[in-house]
This record gives C-alpha cells, structure tokens and sequence, in this order.
C-alpha cells in the first residue's frame, strides 16, 4: 500500500510498470507505450523505452521516474534531471539482483509494505526445480542481424536457476552479433526463443536451426522482473522440459 504522500511516478520499464501498478495503485502518472500489463492500465503514454518524450513526462510533474540502465538511455534520464526531476536508475543482472532492486523501486514509490507477490517470487525461485542433467543453450534476441545473450544478463542468469547453459554466457559483449552459421556450429542442445525484443515464433526462428529442439518461451517470463517472477520458474521450466523431449 502507498502512503499519504505517495510519489507521483512514472515508468519507463514495463516490468517496473507492472510492479507499481500492482502494488501501489494510483501511484503511476505515465508509461511507455510498451507497458502491457496491467491489461487495464490507464496512464498517459510517453513514447518508447528508447525515445520518451521527455518534455511530456516533464509536463506530468512526477516525482519521481524509474528506469534502467539497460533499457532507457543516459541522455533522456540527464534531460529529466536537469529539469529538477528524480530519476531512480535500476540495475538488474541476476535474480537476486532483481528482488533488491524490486523492493528499492517499491519503497522510493512509497510502499509501506512489502507486497504479496514479491514474496511469493522470491519462494518460488528459492528452490525452482531443475533437470537432473544440464543443458546448453544459445538465445537468440533478434535475427537480421542474428544477436543472442551473452555475458552478465538478467535471463541468462534466469535459465541457469533453470539447468539451462549459455554458451555465450562468457562473450565479452552482453548481446553479441553472431552469424548463423556461427550459432549452428556452437552446437547447443536448445535453442531457446522468446517473443520478445524479436517475436520469434514456431514459423519464424526454429527453421533456422535444423534438428535442434527449440523452445519457445514468454519472453516476458525470461526477461521481466516484476510479478511475473512469481510463475516464471514453473512456466519457464515446463516450456524447456517439453522443448527437450
């Protein structure tokens, strides 16, 4: 629950968005336009992740935005500092990182509690439930160019609570470009395939990588923090275990 003197916020994260959606309602004042859930959500829209319209959030008065210093870009969050509004930047590269980060948001957004669902996700990844043999695996992010996870992010971390090895989990890019013939010749057990940044889906990714199982996940799941860390270690775990039979 907010308090009295609940922050007006806005989000430039959808899984942030989420998070302060569900746990402070009425806290939001805006969001991107990829903010997609709460379903029902209704916030004025500020543009992308990438291209907010900074004048906008400016002109909504918050007291406070929180972003990412993955997902926003440093010129945008200077922009809104200089306009005299607090930008609280997360960083979230494992799991754990994440819970941190989750309640530091929640707490700046004015929750005097901690919610429900932020402890049911915690219980859930404390123990998620593994293969009895690890598997490799690449992640394709995008195609044209081909990019995939590599080192030090938030969903390789994600699949190796899961038994699911990145094999470029040691690139010295965090999203490399790797050619297709490259990826083929790593020679993964699984190729896992979310549906976002890039939509892959089973007409568009799999046929790429011939006679390798290939999982298609909620890249939501994969990628978000926020409540849907509650159900991702059972959902992600299920779509991986059907992709390797």
């Amino acid at each position: 629950m907010a308090g009295a003197d609940a922050p007006r916020v806005v989000s430039l994260v959808p899984s942030l968005t989420e998070a302060v959606a569900l746990s402070l309602p009425g806290a939001l004042v805006g969001a991107t336009d990829w903010c997609s859930h709460p379903a029902d959500l209704d916030v004025v829209r500020i543009g992308g992740t990438k291209n907010p319209d900074v004048e906008g959030i400016v002109r909504l008065a918050p007291d406070l935005v929180v972003a990412n210093e993955e997902e926003n870009r440093a010129p945008d969050l200077t922009a809104l500092r200089a306009a005299g509004i607090e930008v609280l930047v997360t960083e979230v590269r494992d799991v754990p990182g994440a819970f941190r980060e989750l309640e530091r948001v929640l707490r700046a957004c004015g929750a005097s509690a901690r919610p429900r669902w932020l402890d049911e996700a915690e219980e859930a990844w404390a123990e998620p439930v593994v293969p009895d043999r690890r598997t490799t695996a690449i992640v394709p992010i995008w195609r044209r160019p081909w990019m995939v996870l590599g080192r030090d992010t938030f969903a390789g971390d994600v699949l190796a609570r899961l038994g699911v090895d990145n094999l470029y989990a040691h690139h010295e890019d965090r999203y490399p470009r790797i050619p297709l013939p490259e990826l083929r010749a790593a020679g993964p057990d699984l190729v896992v395939l979310p549906d976002e940044p890039y939509r892959f889906t089973a007409e568009d990714g799999p046929e790429a990588f011939e006679g390798v199982p290939c999982a298609l996940v909620d890249g939501r799941l994969l990628t978000w923090y926020g409540p849907s860390l509650a159900q991702a270690p059972r959902l992600l775990a299920e779509a991986l275990r059907a992709a390797r039979r």
